[in-house]
């Protein structure tokens, strides 16, 4: 009888490992949000972790707060991504005693990397913060408010498939976007009907000019300041919806999220943090039952 063959330990029917180096994130990251794009006063790109080290998997967030940094230590995560900057501003030291260079410690700690898109992923093509609001929102044929290149730009303009009302656009809006203690502020006639939408994840002011001169029927940002909307209101141009700083860019995470799951296949693992990271907590409804200060009810 022939002998036993023996298994030949040299090769493995197995899959590899999963995970992925650290660098093969970030170039993943970085090519769909090109650093160039990002302004010259922003903090974008790897805030720390070790190129070398492995990604298993990765959290998506808009704001490095405590407590998403809470979320991805207890989820056990190798690397954050948040669209916000931890450390914007200069900074000449981490200590544990302030509050920015503790969640640094925190995070080196658990060994978890933090990578930051921000106004790169604001002016991305196709998948940016802008691009993934316009989407929320069901507008097609959207094109950059403030192009730099073909698909490349800050705020987006599109249409709705049909024209409906500013009150009914509204409404869409709220329904859309997270639900936040601000809600959605309206600035125009309430019938006026709505076709061409124009939008900017963020604190977009400065481009209502563009939405108007793009004949924007609205615009919407977010951080709208009292006197450029009363200006606005005496000129002709766009109805104007102002909506929290973090529901605007919330939309822009699940998309990140599958960009990397897409260019880093079942290796890395990708999840969406669930907190909620608006810092308004709660707000008073105004006691005033009528008045000129009251908008007249639905209907």
């Amino acid at each position: 009888m022939a002998p036993p063959t023996h298994l030949d330990l040299t090769t493995s029917s197995h899959p590899p490992e999963p995970g992925v180096p650290l660098a093969e994130v970030v170039a993943a990251l970085e090519a769909r949000y090109d650093p160039a794009l990002a302004e010259g006063w922003d903090a974008v790109g790897l805030v720390c972790g070790d190129p070398a080290e492995t990604v298993r998997s990765v959290l998506v967030a808009v704001d490095p707060t405590a407590a998403v940094v809470d979320e991805a230590v207890a989820a056990g995560v190798d690397l954050l991504v948040t669209h916000h900057p931890l450390l914007l501003t200069p900074v000449h030291g981490v200590p544990a005693t302030d509050p920015k260079g503790r969640l640094v410690h925190r995070l080196i700690r658990a060994g978890i990397g933090l990578f930051v898109a921000h106004t790169n992923a604001d002016r991305a093509a196709g998948h940016g913060v802008s691009d993934a609001l316009a989407g929320a929102l069901g507008l097609v044929d959207t094109a950059p408010l403030e192009p730099v290149a073909p698909g490349v730009g800050l705020g987006r303009i599109g249409t709705l498939p049909e024209a409906i009302s500013l009150r009914e656009f509204s409404e869409r809006v709220a329904t859309a976007l997270p639900g936040t203690p601000g809600g959605v502020r309206v600035a125009g006639d309430p019938g006026r009907l709505i076709r061409t939408v124009a939008v900017c994840g963020g604190s977009g002011g400065s481009l209502l000019p563009a939405a108007a001169s793009a004949g924007a029927d609205v615009f919407l940002t977010s951080d709208l300041k009292h006197h450029l909307v009363s200006e606005a209101l005496e000129e002709p141009g766009p109805a104007l919806c102002d909506v929290a700083h973090y529901a605007s860019e919330r939309p822009w995470v699940p998309v990140a999220a599958d960009l990397l799951r897409r260019d880093l296949g079942d290796r890395v693992a990708v999840t969406v943090s669930a907190e909620r990271t608006d810092p308004w907590a709660w707000q008073v409804p105004s006691r005033a039952a009528s008045g000129p200060d009251v908008p007249p009810p639905a209907g």
